[in-house]
């Protein structure tokens, strides 16, 4: 059972992405895995094809195209040649920083940061976890002490995707530390404002060309006009962020184990020991039998939150479950196609490989596995 997300336009969309992967992308893997990094022409050549701020109204230079499933397209294209490096960094940018600037952004903010957005000329990040502080928000410590016409940031961020080519990162700093719940806002600082510097570029087991940095801010001075929406309501805006953010990361382990499979079906079909096609073994072929009838399943739930989120009704405790089986089924499929594959499997010329080295984080980002159990149980114990 095949999907019906799609419509005619989205397929024709899909040709163009195609042919800016099989152009783009694909002669470039390797170089960016040794690099650690894509390098900027990449955002570029994605604007110039209008891979990129779909999302930004006409008024800011996008097309203003509220349909997410074309956002599925990319990501099922880039999935297509195992360039989950790139399908991070690109759903950072649209699927996260922009979507923050886009709900909070005054037009003049909106203005300044939204174009560059659709160009590839702006690379945006959003700085949450810090050393001591994960899953648990509430922790961090990075602070904003407000002085007269400007906010002075303090703090050290980690894990930041995108960390190092970012051209403006969002930060979630504490502003009010009585505030309970009220006591975080969001602030935008562009680089190379002063007293905000880059440490490391983090060495991953894999996602190897996503750059991901530790961020510090030392004293770093922003102007009123770059606090992000209200102040205290930093918290609130991560909340109703999340969902997306959690859909996103379920799309991309969804088509990952979609690609993952389709690749271990070809190797099967056309390996052979002892006079036959090692798929035609019977244990091997009933755990195959599980697994596609477990990504078309599972499918079906992910194009119903995809349709949920296009409606406004996608709610983040349905998200929350989307995250949990989908990165769960794309570890179950993974692991097999690497055993199936052989001693090929753990070799790194062979994208099963690479997507097994990739695919771990998806349990972790975006709130740990554990937490999206944490989410759906509380909902399940609501009177």
């Amino acid at each position: 059972m095949e999907s019906d997300l799609f419509e005619k336009d989205h397929e024709l969309f899909r040709d163009s992405v195609r042919g800016f992967v099989d152009k783009q992308v694909v002669p470039n893997l390797e170089k960016w895995d040794a690099d650690r990094l894509i390098d900027r022409e990449t955002w570029l050549a994605a604007g110039r094809q209008g891979l990129l701020g779909l999302t930004v109204p006409e008024e800011f230079g996008g097309p203003g195209e509220s349909d997410y499933r074309y956002r599925v397209v990319i990501q099922e294209e880039i999935a297509r040649v195992g360039a989950s490096a790139l399908q991070s960094g690109f759903s950072t940018n649209d699927d996260i920083a922009l979507n923050y600037l886009l709900r909070h952004a005054d037009d003049e903010q909106k203005r300044r940061w939204l174009p560059g957005f659709v160009t590839g000329e702006t690379i945006g990040a959003i700085a949450m976890s810090e050393p001591a502080a994960g899953s648990d928000l509430r922790a961090v410590t990075t602070s904003a002490v407000e002085d007269r016409d400007e906010w002075v940031l303090n703090g050290a961020k980690t894990f930041i995707t995108s960390g190092i080519l970012a051209d403006l990162v969002i930060v979630f700093a504490k502003t009010d530390p009585d505030a309970g719940s009220k006591a975080f806002s969001l602030f935008v600082v562009e680089d190379g404002t002063p007293g905000f510097s880059r440490g490391r570029k983090l060495d991953k087991v894999g996602l190897h060309a996503q750059d991901t940095a530790e961020l510090f801010f030392d004293n770093v001075r922003i102007p009123h006009e770059n606090l992000l929406g209200a102040r205290g309501a930093g918290f609130a805006y991560l909340m109703q962020s999340l969902p997306l953010e959690r859909l996103g990361i379920g799309i991309a382990a969804q088509v990952s184990a979609e690609a993952v499979f389709a690749w271990t079906m070809d190797y099967v079909r056309e390996r052979t020991a002892f006079g036959k096609r090692i798929g035609e073994f019977q244990g091997m072929g009933f755990d195959l039998a599980k697994l596609r009838t477990a990504i078309e399943v599972s499918r079906s739930y992910i194009d119903r939150c995809i349709r949920e989120y296009n409606q406004g009704t996608l709610t983040a405790v349905d998200a929350s479950k989307a995250k949990l089986w989908a990165t769960e089924l794309q570890g179950q499929v993974v692991d097999a196609g690497v055993q199936y594959h052989g001693g090929y499997g753990y070799m790194m010329e062979y994208p099963v490989a690479k997507a097994y080295i990739d695919h771990r984080i998806q349990r972790i980002y975006g709130g740990t596995n554990e937490i999206m159990k944490e989410i759906i149980h509380r909902d399940l114990m609501k009177a």
